[in-house]
């Protein structure tokens, strides 16, 4: 009844727990989409079988625990296509312990997101969330956030600085784009993750934190790690559980909800009309949710009105792209500089057009015997 399917919901693509831990014999856990008062939610439910004496099952345990930083609305992660549901389903499972999780996936598909996700369902989620962005910053610059530094560590190092893995402490530190991390800072963050333990840039005390590491890269780590672009041993240490986000094209069912949930978050007055949500669902949308989300602010700019409509969508698809020209003439080819000096003389139509007269008569009747074929 919660999921409104008119058949049992192993006939319309999900997995029943039920059914699956009579058959195993042992609890199931699984990740299921209900309705609810609040509407449509992600929940988790485990179902734990429990036998008698004599080992004969008598009934079941069943723990539905909603998963509010799932809710399907535009606050959080949105989709019912399999390809979500398996990856929400190793999300809900990988949660609620320490391991340390490397998010893959091609860049727009939500990872930052689902890094908030994993914390939010986390028993570390009334601690901090902290992010390091690995990218375009050097070395030195990298460490100090990190790890923090003391006064007069660098030039313009005025002040002790706290480092975000100290922030983060009793919480989640959360490596945006691990891949771009430099090799020197690799080494120190492995220490890091094993240890518990660093030193702030110009410091010679070590201290200690307690951080949960969730990292995300759209690099192959796999194949760095192959040509030493990356250390294996911190590679493994943050593939504890990988979790791959699907790219919108592994899911297109879900782009327009994906969209409304865009809209209710950036432009709640405006909405998609039918004609709008069938042509961005055709999109094939390479840069992922985050060109969707471009293309559905360009379009509230550009609409006239509360209503998107496919017309609208379209100018946003293509805003900015130039038109393709039409060839325009030659007006340097013999026929076109014939026919500008048809009006003359011969003998000033070979003058102008610098050939002789008996030229100027082998190209004339060449362009007659082309236009009687023609």
């Amino acid at each position: 009844m919660s999921h409104h399917y008119s058949a049992p919901c192993e006939a319309c693509g999900e997995s029943c727990p039920l059914r699956e831990a009579l058959a195993r014999g042992r609890p199931h856990h699984v990740v299921h989409l209900h309705h609810g008062c609040a509407g449509k939610e992600y929940v988790d439910i485990e179902l734990t079988p429990i036998t008698d004496a004599q080992g004969r099952l008598e009934c079941f345990i069943e723990k539905m625990n909603p998963l509010p930083a799932h809710a399907h609305t535009g606050a959080g992660l949105v989709g019912e296509a399999p390809a979500f549901t398996r990856m929400l389903d190793r999300l809900a499972r990988v949660a609620p312990s320490d391991a340390a999780v490397l998010l893959l996936g091609e860049s727009g598909t939500g990872k930052e997101l689902t890094a908030q996700a994993i914390h939010a369902a986390s028993p570390r989620a009334a601690r901090p969330l902290v992010t390091v962005d690995c990218t375009g910053l050097p070395e030195t610059l990298i460490e100090s956030e990190l790890f923090g530094h003391e006064k007069g560590a660098f030039t313009g190092a005025a002040s002790r600085q706290v480092g975000l893995a100290e922030a983060a402490a009793g919480g989640t530190l959360f490596l945006d784009e691990i891949g771009d991390l430099p090799l020197p800072m690799q080494a120190k963050l492995l220490r890091l993750i094993e240890t518990g333990t660093y030193r702030r840039l110009g410091s010679t005390q070590w201290r200690r934190t307690d951080v949960r590491v969730v990292s995300a890269t759209h690099r192959d780590l796999a194949a760095m790690v192959g040509t030493g672009a990356f250390r294996a041993d911190l590679y493994h240490r943050l593939a504890t559980f990988p979790l791959y986000l699907p790219a919108l094209r592994e899911r297109t069912g879900d782009i327009p909800l994906i969209a409304r949930g865009l809209l209710e978050r950036h432009a709640p007055a405006m909405r998609l009309d039918d004609g709008a949500l069938a042509l961005i669902a055709a999109q094939p949308f390479t840069g992922n949710i985050r060109e969707l989300r471009n293309v559905l602010v360009r379009a509230c700019l550009l609409a006239d009105g509360p209503t998107l409509d496919a017309a609208t969508l379209r100018e946003a698809l293509t805003l900015g792209f130039p038109a393709t020209p039409t060839p325009a003439a030659d007006p340097h080819t013999p026929a076109q500089q014939l026919a500008d000096t048809a009006h003359l003389g011969r003998k000033a139509q070979a003058q102008a057009l610098g050939i002789s007269e008996r030229t100027l008569y082998r190209l004339l009747r060449q362009d007659g015997s082309k236009g009687s074929q023609g």
